[in-house]
């Protein structure tokens, strides 16, 4: 199932990450569903991929929002 656009993803995406960080995580979800297509975790692996390439350059701030690094 990947994701058209940013407001198709799940909620606790959509409702947690800034945009830029939302397009991260679809991309990537997008690019792990294709690559493990013949894994019957397929969904699983592609969710913890997405969220690896979002924590290489997010990272959850004191208060509990998601900051891009540098920032």
């Amino acid at each position: 199932m990947p994701y058209l656009s940013n407001d198709k993803l799940p909620p606790s995406v959509r409702n947690h990450l800034p945009l830029a960080a939302q397009s991260i995580y679809r991309e990537a979800f997008n690019h792990a569903w294709k690559t493990y297509v013949s894994d019957a975790r397929q969904e699983e692996i592609a969710h913890r991929v997405a969220w690896a390439a979002v924590k290489r350059r997010f990272h959850k701030a004191e208060g509990g929002d998601w900051e891009q690094d540098g920032s």
